[in-house]
């Protein structure tokens, strides 16, 4: 077969050649090049502007939705709630009297109007020397927390009447400004009835002032508070009167034994701010205290001048009360004078329990003349008790400070006899005697709580025909001649509060 050779096969066309007219692969991409540019421009612009109308034209179910909320939310402006509950009903007596001002009522800012003295530094110390106690508001706990009132406390023998009775005394015979008059007292007293006797001695005012407030502060009353709130407070008021602004001395040295004053209405004035909780009162308690730490001797305690080297328990049992008050009510006090007391009272007591008055050993002082031989000193043992309730109070444990249940046995030998022929009448002692062995408990305690009711209850005047001694106890104690009759009732008023006063400081 013959073989074709097209090459040499000739086809005549009018039409282009087909390389001339097709359009290449290279020829698409430069075109799509070329125009790439404003294409990429308007596909840009077609999107800003698909987002602009996204962005002001919302979805129709979002209208939807936002007329949805749009009416609930009308629906619920239309419910009315329910009115709320009215207030629980409270007690006439839990309203803090501070606000409106009657005649009977004292608010804080009143009463202490005239207190003008910068407080941001209010004491002695210096703040990295001394440490003080957390304060306590309205009221207290601890050792203050089984303070009741009327003489009631559970497992505790009830005085209340006879308790009462003297706080009622103390009230008929209180000063319009406040004091308790140690030898004017009976200006009080219903003419038409016996008037009272046993006057004190008139430089003794701030002290028997301060153990009557201590009284009615034992039972349950502040000055917030209690059937005697009133007394509490103008008594306050006065104490406050009398302390001098600079030096902190509440009255004056006038008498060579001024500082058992003083220290007295200090403790009656550190309980009376922690108890009542009268912030404006600190500085006045706190400057009581700084007077206190100016009159002790330096590395050791207190006696009667200040600064000279002569110390005794009796005064120092006072001061120990008021600083261990004031730490607890979160005054500043110096820890390291605490610390000196402690071991004072080592020094003047022995092994058999005894504590001396100024050295072991030592008995009670007693006045010039026949005031030995009228209180034989042998009959109590006054020293001994004040040291072993301040042990208490600065919570020595017996356990651990076997002179303490050895002082507890010396105390029980002597029990309270109210005998005015023996001279055995010491309220002073008694006092002490009683605080210290109701910490002490036990035996110690049973057998002087039976002693106790003989002496001091059975010998309160409860005779309602003679009313202006009705509650008073007869100063004729040891120490009756320079408090009066104020002072023997405030004493055995706090005597018979032992049960309650302060809670066990040793468990």
């Amino acid at each position: 077969m013959a073989q074709l050779d097209p090459t040499k096969i000739k086809v005549q066309s009018n039409a282009l050649p087909v390389w001339e007219t097709e359009v290449t692969f290279q020829d698409l991409m430069a075109e799509r090049l070329r125009a790439a540019p404003w294409f990429m421009l308007s596909a840009g612009l077609h999107i800003v502007a698909v987002l602009l109308l996204w962005i002001l034209i919302p979805p129709k179910q979002d209208n939807k939705n936002a007329n949805k909320v749009e009416m609930t939310q009308q629906d619920e402006t239309k419910v009315e709630e329910p009115p709320p509950p009215p207030p629980p009903e409270t007690k006439p007596e839990e309203v803090v009297e501070e606000v409106v001002v009657t005649e009977n009522t004292v608010t804080e800012t009143e009463v202490f109007e005239t207190v003008t003295e910068n407080t941001t530094k209010e004491s002695a110390f210096d703040s990295n020397q001394w440490n003080s106690a957390v304060g306590l508001g309205g009221g207290a706990g601890g050792r203050y927390g089984g303070r009741g009132g009327g003489g009631k406390r559970a497992g505790g023998k009830s005085y209340a009447e006879n308790i009462d009775a003297g706080l009622q005394w103390l009230k008929n015979h209180q000063d319009d400004d406040g004091k308790w008059d140690c030898d004017q007292f009976m200006k009080h007293d219903d003419a038409s009835g016996d008037v009272c006797d046993g006057p004190g001695n008139a430089v003794h005012d701030v002290g028997v002032t301060g153990l009557a407030l201590l009284a009615y502060l034992g039972d349950g009353n502040t000055m917030r508070s209690g059937a005697y709130k009133d007394q509490v407070k103008r008594g306050v008021l006065w104490l406050r009167d009398q302390q001098d602004a600079s030096t902190g001395l509440f009255g004056t040295a006038a008498s060579h034994d001024f500082v058992y004053d003083h220290a007295i209405a200090a403790y009656a004035m550190c309980e009376a701010f922690g108890l009542s909780n009268y912030t404006l009162l600190k500085p006045v308690a706190q400057k009581g205290i700084n007077y206190l730490e100016s009159h002790r001797n330096p590395y050791s305690v207190w006696r009667y001048q200040p600064r000279d080297n002569d110390n005794d328990t009796s005064v120092t049992g006072w001061c120990i009360m008021a600083y261990e008050s004031g730490e607890f009510f979160g005054l500043t006090i110096n820890k390291e004078a605490l610390k000196l007391c402690g071991v004072w009272l080592d020094q003047v007591s022995d092994p058999t329990g005894i504590h001396g008055y100024s050295k072991q050993g030592e008995p009670s002082s007693r006045k010039p003349g026949s005031h030995g031989t009228d209180f034989p000193v042998e009959k109590g043992a006054a020293m001994t008790a004040v040291g072993l309730f301040c042990r208490f109070f600065m919570n020595q444990d017996p356990k651990e400070k076997p002179v303490m249940k050895a002082a507890a046995d010396r105390i029980l030998e002597k029990p309270p006899i109210w005998d005015e022929k023996a001279g055995t009448i010491d309220h002073y002692y008694w006092y002490y005697a009683t605080y210290a062995l109701f910490q002490m408990g036990g035996k110690h305690w049973t057998e002087w709580q039976k002693k106790l009711e003989t002496a001091v209850v059975k010998n309160q005047h409860r005779d309602k025909a003679k009313k202006n001694l009705y509650g008073s106890w007869d100063p004729k104690c040891a120490w009756g001649e320079d408090g009066g009759r104020v002072y023997s009732t405030a004493s055995l008023v706090l005597t018979l509060e032992a049960y309650y006063r302060y809670s066990k400081l040793v468990r």
